[in-house]
C-alpha cells in the first residue's frame, strides 16, 4: 500500500482535476433543457457526449502527467488488459450520469478513484453544479466539503430511506415494506456518497456497474463507516479482467444485509427490462 504521506497529496492533485474537469463539462451543460454538446450512441444504446470525452482526454493527461507510472481505466477510453500490470491505477468516470447531463438535469458528477492491488484507497466525486466535492483516503475519513461523513441513523430497515432505481426498489419491497423510497439520484458515485452524507440510509444499483460506477464512491462509504456489497454479499474489488459487477447495495452492514439477502430473491433481468435501460 502507499506510505500515507502520498495520499493526500494525491488526492488534492484528483479534486483539482476533478474541479477543472467540471468546468469543461459546465461550458456545455443548459440547466433544464438539452446540452450544447453533440451526442452519440454506443453499442448498447448509452449516451456518450462531446462533453464526456472532452473531460476524459483531459483527466488522463493532467493525471497521467503527474504519474505515469499508474495505470488507467475510465468508461470512456478503450480498455486493454496492460492496465492489469500495474498494481496502482486510476480509475475514472468523466461524467457519471450522461444522460441527466445530456437533457440538463442536476445529478450528474466527475468520479475519480485510485485503487491499489485491486481496493479503493481514495476517492472523490464532484457535482459540477452545485460545487459538492466528497472525498475520502483509506483510513483517514471521509467529507463533504471539508465536513466529516458518518452516514445515516436508520437502526432497521424500517423507516429507512433507500435510493435506487424505481423498479428495483419497488421489486424490494415485495419482500419489505417498512422502508421509505427515496427520489432517483442517477449517478450512481452521487447515489452512494450521498449515503456516506446521511441523505439516505441506504442505496441499492440493479446489475451492469462498473469499476469506474463505483469506485470512488466505495472508498468514501467504506470512510464513512459504511460498507458496499454485492449481492453475494461480497465487498467489489477492481483492476480484474472484467470491469462489471453484479447488483450491490451500500450503507450500514445492519441495513446491506437484509437488502443483498432481498436481491438474491428477485429477478434482476426482469428490472432492467421494465426499467428500460441496462445502466444501474
Amino acid at each position: 500500500m502507499f506510505h500515507s504521506v502520498d495520499l493526500p497529496d494525491l488526492l488534492a492533485l484528483s479534486q483539482n482535476a476533478a474541479r477543472r474537469a467540471g468546468e469543461l463539462a459546465l461550458a456545455h451543460f443548459n440547466p433544464g433543457s438539452k446540452t450544447s454538446a453533440g451526442i452519440n450512441f454506443k453499442e448498447g444504446g448509452s449516451p456518450v457526449t462531446e462533453a464526456d470525452l472532452a473531460v476524459d482526454r483531459f483527466l488522463k493527461q493532467h493525471l497521467g502527467e503527474v504519474r505515469p507510472d499508474f495505470g488507467w481505466l475510465s468508461e470512456e477510453t478503450a480498455d486493454s488488459p496492460e492496465r492489469m500490470n500495474h498494481q496502482r491505477i486510476w480509475i475514472v468516470d468523466p461524467i457519471d450520469g450522461t444522460k441527466s447531463f445530456a437533457r440538463g438535469d442536476q445529478d450528474w458528477t466527475i468520479a475519480i478513484a485510485l485503487v491499489d492491488q485491486g481496493q479503493p484507497v481514495l476517492g472523490c466525486v464532484y457535482a459540477p453544479t452545485t460545487q459538492d466535492m466528497f472525498s475520502a483516503i483509506a483510513g483517514h475519513g471521509a467529507f463533504l466539503n471539508g465536513t466529516r461523513l458518518s452516514g445515516g441513523t436508520s437502526k432497521t430497515l424500517d423507516g429507512a430511506r433507500v435510493v435506487g432505481p424505481r423498479p428495483l426498489v419497488d421489486a424490494l419491497s415485495k419482500h419489505h415494506q417498512g422502508f421509505l423510497r427515496t427520489e432517483r439520484v442517477h449517478s450512481l458515485a452521487l447515489r452512494l456518497s450521498r449515503i456516506a452524507q446521511g441523505w439516505a440510509d441506504a442505496g441499492v444499483a440493479e446489475t451492469n456497474a462498473h469499476d469506474w460506477d463505483i469506485a470512488a464512491a466505495h472508498v468514501i462509504l467504506n470512510e464513512a463507516g459504511l460498507v458496499l456489497h454485492t449481492r453475494e454479499q461480497t465487498v467489489p474489488a477492481y483492476n480484474r479482467p472484467t470491469t462489471r459487477h453484479s447488483a450491490i447495495a451500500g450503507g450500514p452492514l445492519h441495513l446491506v444485509t437484509p437488502l443483498t439477502d432481498m436481491l438474491q430473491r428477485i429477478n434482476l433481468d426482469r428490472i432492467a427490462v421494465e426499467d428500460g435501460t441496462a445502466t444501474p
